[in-house]
């Protein structure tokens, strides 16, 4: 895959590659997953103020047990 950035990004991303945080694909890549798990969480925000409503703590605690596993499974 190639893709193009504009200079600035792809000037940070050489700066922070010479500074031995990774190749540009590695700095890319994990960006990438930020993103990707960043979307998940605003995703799943909006699936709990929908099923959850107005709920109290307890009920968010027995929502997020009961959801847990299919949820964290996005972030990996």
């Amino acid at each position: 895959m190639t893709l193009r950035i504009d200079d600035a990004a792809a000037a940070f991303v050489d700066r922070i590659s010479a500074a031995g945080e990774g190749s540009r694909a590695d700095i890319i890549n994990r960006a990438l997953a930020r993103e990707m798990r960043r979307r998940a969480a605003v995703r799943d925000a909006q699936i709990y103020a929908e099923a959850a409503g107005d709920a109290d703590e307890g009920t968010y605690a027995a929502w997020a047990a009961a959801n847990a596993a299919a949820l964290g499974s996005e972030l990996d």
